[in-house]
Parts: C-alpha cells; sequence; structure tokens
C-alpha cells in the first residue's frame, strides 16, 4: 500500500474506532459487533506497524497497550496534590461547617461527591492531546505512568470539543471495577496463585506495571473529579463537573450540589448503604466548598485543603458465631479452609460464610469452633474474619488443627516450604481436581467448548466415561444419548462444540492444560516465545525465565509438568485429538531481505520495540528467530534485564551479541 493510502485509511480508522469507544464508553451504546471493532483496531495496528510514522501519540492503538516502561520517573506536580482532613463524626462535620461559616459567612454551597477507593492520578492535556499522567506519590512529586494510562479506555487521548485551553489538567481516581477484580481472583484461585487482597492494592500495583499490554487486559477505569489550569471559563466545582463531563471525561453521575449541612448529611446517610450498589469500591463522602473563589478565601493548611473534607464511613463490621471449618479442594490441589458462620447481615446482604486463607490464618487469630468472631467485607466484596471477642470463648475450646490429609481422596497434603497453602499431590485421582481440571479445560477462555458444563461433566465422570480433558474427543453419539436430560440435540450440540474447539489456538490450549500457575496472560507470553508444544517442552529453567513475566516459581513449574511422563502421554492424546499445539505465524509484509540466512535469540527488555516487535522486524527482513542458544546460532539480541545464563552461554560458544542500536544499524544498513 502507498504511504499516501496508508496515511488516509490510519485516518480513517482512527476516527471510526474513537467514535465506537466514545459512544460506548461514554453513551453506554453499543453500535458495532466486539469483532468488527476488534477487526479495525487490529487493521490500524498492522498500519502502524508497517508505516511507523504514521502512528500519532493519540492514537487508539495505544488503548491495547504493548510498550515496556522500564522505570517510571518522578514528575513534579504544577499543582500540589493535597490530602484530605478526614472525619468520621457527625460532630467533627459540624465544626467543620462553622469554622467555613466563620470565615467567609454564610452565603456557601456544598459539592458532595463519592469518595472512591482507587489510586490518585493526575493527568495533562496540551492542545487537546493526553501528554502526561502521573500518581500522586507524595503530594509534591509522583510516578510518571503516562503508557499505561492510555490504556484507560473511559480517559480521552484527545479532546474534540471546541474552545478547550492549551493547556490543562484533570484530576481522577484510578480503579479496578469489582466485576474484574473479582475476574482476576477467580483465575488466580484456578491456576493456584495468591488472590489478590482488594480492588485498591490491585489498581496501585497495576498502574506500576512495566507491561501496559498486561495493564490494559486489566481493564483498568477512571472517573474524574477535578479541573485545573488558566483561563478555563469555569468560576465553581459544579461548572468544572459539567465541563468535564462536556469534554468526553468519564464523570460519576453521584455528586449532588447542598445548601447546608443537612443537606450534606442527608447525602452522607443516602450513600451509606447506596454505595455498595455502584461497580467499584468506596469508603466515604468528599465535601467540598463549591465557589472557586470561596475556596481561595478559605486557603489551605500545610497538609490539607480548608475548603473540603472527607467523611469515612466506619467499615461495617458484624459479629457472629463460628460454627465449623470446611476444606475445599480446587483444580491444583490446593486445600483452602472455608468458615461457617450462623447467619448475620453486613454491608446489605447476609453472610454465611467467609474465607479463612489458610493454615497460617486460622493460627494468627487463634480461631476456635464456637467463637464469636468479627466479620468485615475486605474492599466490601469478599467477607473475612477480622478478629475474635476473647470475653466470649468457650470454656475448654479447642484449638483448630489444620487437616492432614485430602478431605476428597484421603492423600496426605503437603506444603512447600514458603507457601502458605496446602496441597493434595494426588492429582490424578482426588476426585475435585480430575473435574476441576475438566471444568477449567471447557472455559471459555481455555477451549470454549460449548454444550458442556459442571453437571454434564459430574454425569460423564460418575459413568467413568471420562477421566481427563484428553476423553473429550473420544466420545460417541451412542455414549451421550443415554444420559439424563439429553436428547438428539443437545447431543449434537455437544459433539460439535468438541469438534470446533479443536480450532482454537495454541495459547488457549496450553492455558487449558492447567499448569500451575500457568494463566492465559503467561501462557499467551510462553506460545508467542516458544512458538509450539515442542520448543516449551525441551526448555530449560534459563530459556523460561528470559520470557518476560516468566519469573522462577513459573519456570519450575512448567519444567515439573513437561518431566511427568503421565503429562506428557496426556500432551500426546491431545494432539493425536488435532488440538493446535503451534502458533500460527502472521502473514508479514516483506521489508527486505537484508538478514536472509541469519538467526536470532532474543532476551531482555527493549526500549523502542516490545520483543514481538522485533520479533516480526526480524522476519519482516529475512532473519530467522530461534528460542535456544547453540554453536549455529549467529546473533543474540541483548536487552536490559536478560537472563545471565543465556550472556554466558552465548559468550563461551563465540556468538556475537548486538544491543538494540546494533540492530536498528543492521536494520537501516
Amino acid at each position: 500500500m502507498a504511504t499516501d493510502k496508508a496515511r488516509k485509511r490510519v485516518q480513517e480508522l482512527t476516527e471510526k474506532i474513537n467514535y465506537y469507544n466514545h459512544e460506548y464508553y461514554q453513551n453506554h451504546n453499543s453500535v458495532i459487533s466486539d469483532y468488527d471493532f476488534d477487526k479495525l483496531l487490529e487493521e490500524l495496528i498492522d498500519l502502524e506497524k508497517n508505516y511507523p510514522e504514521l502512528r500519532k501519540e493519540d492514537s487508539p492503538s495505544l488503548r491495547v497497550g504493548g510498550a515496556i516502561t522500564k522505570e517510571f520517573p518522578s514528575v513534579v506536580h504544577k499543582f500540589p496534590m493535597l490530602s484530605l482532613s478526614n472525619t468520621y463524626s457527625e460532630e467533627e462535620l459540624i465544626e467543620f461547617d462553622e469554622r467555613v461559616k466563620k470565615a467567609i459567612g454564610d452565603k456557601y454551597e456544598y459539592i458532595c461527591e463519592i469518595k472512591f477507593d482507587g489510586v490518585a492520578i493526575s493527568i495533562t492535556y496540551e492542545n487537546g492531546i493526553l501528554k502526561t499522567a502521573a500518581t500522586r506519590g507524595d503530594g509534591v512529586r509522583g510516578d510518571e505512568i503516562t503508557t499505561n494510562a492510555k490504556t484507560i479506555r473511559t480517559l480521552p487521548l484527545k479532546i474534540t470539543a471546541k474552545k478547550i485551553p492549551d493547556l490543562f489538567e484533570v484530576r481522577g481516581e484510578v480503579f479496578l471495577p469489582l466485576e474484574i477484580f473479582n475476574k482476576i481472583n477467580k483465575e488466580k484461585e484456578d491456576i493456584g496463585e495468591p488472590l489478590l487482597a482488594n480492588p485498591r492494592n490491585a489498581a496501585s500495583g497495576t498502574v506500576k506495571m512495566q507491561d501496559s499490554s498486561v495493564v490494559a487486559k486489566r481493564k483498568l477505569d477512571c472517573f474524574i473529579y477535578g479541573l485545573l489550569g488558566d483561563q478555563l471559563g469555569v468560576s465553581t466545582h459544579e461548572d468544572a463537573l459539567k465541563k468535564l463531563k462536556e469534554w468526553g471525561f468519564n464523570v460519576s453521575p453521584t455528586w449532588q450540589k447542598c445548601k447546608t449541612i443537612k443537606e450534606v448529611k442527608k447525602y452522607i446517610d443516602e450513600w451509606e448503604t447506596k454505595r455498595f450498589d455502584l461497580p467499584l469500591g468506596t469508603d466515604g463522602i468528599v465535601i467540598k466548598i463549591n465557589d472557586y473563589k470561596q475556596q481561595e478565601a478559605l486557603g489551605f493548611t500545610a497538609k490539607s485543603p480548608r475548603w473540603a473534607i472527607a467523611y469515612k464511613y466506619k467499615a461495617e463490621s458484624a459479629a457472629t458465631v463460628l460454627e465449623s471449618i470446611e476444606y475445599q479442594v480446587g483444580r491444583t490441589g490446593a486445600v483452602t479452609p472455608v468458615a461457617n458462620l450462623r447467619p448475620v447481615q453486613l454491608a446489605g446482604t447476609k453472610v454465611k460464610r467467609a474465607s479463612v486463607h489458610n493454615a497460617n490464618e486460622i493460627e494468627r487469630l487463634d480461631l476456635r469452633i464456637g467463637d464469636t468472631v468479627f466479620v468485615e467485607k475486605g474492599g466490601e466484596i469478599i467477607p473475612k474474619i477480622t478478629g475474635v471477642d476473647l470475653s466470649r470463648r468457650l470454656p475448654k475450646s479447642q484449638k483448630i488443627k489444620f487437616l492432614e490429609t485430602c478431605p476428597e481422596c484421603g492423600a496426605v497434603l503437603i506444603r512447600k516450604e514458603g507457601e502458605a497453602v496446602h496441597y493434595c499431590p494426588n492429582e490424578k485421582e482426588c476426585p475435585p481436581q480430575i473435574k476441576g481440571k475438566m471444568e477449567h479445560f471447557i472455559q471459555r477462555k481455555a477451549m470454549d467448548i460449548e454444550g458442556l458444563g459442571p453437571e454434564t461433566i459430574e454425569q460423564l465422570y460418575e459413568k467413568e466415561l471420562i477421566k481427563d480433558p484428553s476423553d473429550f474427543y473420544n466420545l460417541k453419539y451412542e455414549q451421550l444419548i443415554t444420559l439424563e436430560r439429553f436428547g438428539e440435540k443437545s447431543v449434537q450440540n455437544m459433539l460439535a462444540g468438541i469438534e470446533k474447539s479443536k480450532e482454537v489456538p495454541f495459547k488457549n490450549v496450553l492455558f487449558a492444560i492447567g499448569i500451575r500457575y500457568v494463566g492465559n496472560t503467561v501462557a499467551e507470553k510462553l506460545t508467542s516465545h516458544f512458538k509450539n508444544i515442542d520448543a516449551l517442552m525441551q526448555a530449560t529453567f534459563e530459556d523460561l525465565i528470559t520470557v518476560p513475566e516468566i519469573g522462577d516459581r513459573i519456570a519450575e513449574s512448567v519444567l515439573l509438568y513437561f518431566q511427568n511422563n503421565e503429562n506428557k502421554k496426556y500432551i500426546n492424546n491431545l494432539r493425536k485429538a488435532g488440538l493446535q499445539f503451534e502458533t500460527q505465524e502472521k502473514d508479514l509484509q516483506k521489508e527486505s531481505s537484508i538478514l536472509e540466512g541469519k538467526s536470532f535469540v532474543i532476551s531482555g527488555v527493549f526500549e523502542n520495540f516490545s520483543r514481538d516487535e522485533i520479533k516480526d522486524k526480524i522476519e519482516m527482513n529475512g532473519g530467522k528467530i530461534i528460542s535456544t542458544i547453540s554453536a549455529k546460532l549467529d546473533y543474540l539480541v541483548a536487552g536490559e534485564n536478560m537472563g545471565p545464563a543465556k550472556l554466558e552461554k552465548a559468550t563461551k560458544l563465540g556468538i556475537k551479541i548486538i544491543s538494540e542500536q546494533d540492530f536498528i544499524k543492521m536494520l537501516q544498513s
């Protein structure tokens, strides 16, 4: 495609994608299918790869991430991000109101807003383009997180409204929606990883991740609540909120103007329970003087503004009786204790159970059956036991001793050094592990087999028609038609779904196999790097840890999995069934043959390319990517933080080691 034609198409795609994004995220209007939207975005990404000079800093392709940030530079806030004074009492709220009245008279009004439990962020726009984004930090300086902020779909990359200032700043709260938080924790539980503690900590950790493509997959959101700058054309906070909404920012509709402190109190009371219906965590109400001139007159203390205060809701807690502890066995064999409680009302719902996490937590809390325990909702989502009312402890109560054997199969539990979780090692015969692996195998992010579900798996397992997921591909019509609640159509749908799953890409297959600690993202990284199952099975520990985000624990788990002969047999059965065990190479546009006949190994983190982009460049110019270092290798392209084992091996073999800049010069020559 000629450059002019490509430029025109990039512009068309950018306008369309921005329009669809705005309609979906601002107007809640889905005017295009997800499939069609993804196709447009893929086309734009491909064009920008082939014509990098056409990629603009406000391109919607930035939403999917991909850039690696090795360090987050410190930036000084033009306007300090001061913290607010907090109060938990109505009396202190009235005292705050009296101080305001004494300073500026009795003609004023407040704006009340929900206090969101996330990460404060400051974003600067120049000529309508998002230029920089930074965390609050210590209020004076924070960390620049621009690349990661651009993946937040509700945050405009470009303001299209007319008559906007040349330079302005917005303030907001980045948060992880509760629905996404629960999905991430479900996947972590599924692959045997420790759960995220709460949505706030998860959001804080996500905005500082090095790989922006992982940040994009977390689907962070952001509510904007502040506008700063010169000549903004607003005189009140109410004006600012309306203008922000008009410019396309995501402003929570929960704010309200209150003329008296009584109205403020009414707002606080109203949202004490209503806030649990919001899609994110909250912990209070922010009360601000509406008029900017009055804010200026009230001024600041050394740490906080005198014109605003945060009313914090007390963490809702309830006391109830711990009736028993039961133990659940997950797909990976992890044994999790769950507390059965005498039902109690908490944060708008009736709580009957609470997670106790592991043996360490039971020991820390010194839990005993019959104890009166205090229960809270962590992040107002997951019920948890926070303490014991020792004054009500029953005489002769016994310490809870963690199980020594599996509650399902009787196998002796193991606990690895440095880990808090007990595991059942009997993965081939422990029923919940076997059925859990099958349920994991069929899920949407894995093999996506329609017509199969937990109840069907239970029935097939009980009738001994399946022992592991490879048996799905041996099921016959004659076997299925005899099952309860199965007619001819449902059997045909199931068999069709099983057959269709053979088309699922390698990354999904690897995730479906169910290696401990190999979640959806890790599977994608491994399959992108090793390309096929044989290369992955032959990979050494040093090979594995050079893959981005693959640490020692994951590498050891992968090695251990493929050392097991039963697992190798399972992989071969799936291979015989016709599943995809090789990454389908992208149809890359040829740029030159300058690297023809040359082989490359990529290792480390790079400044100008993601690892996949370097690989594409090599292949587009005739080179070949291999995964391991041998005497036949021509070049090792070394980025920062590359594995020492690869460097040592390449040096011993006399392989030419080149930097990212050397590689760029090689292409330009």
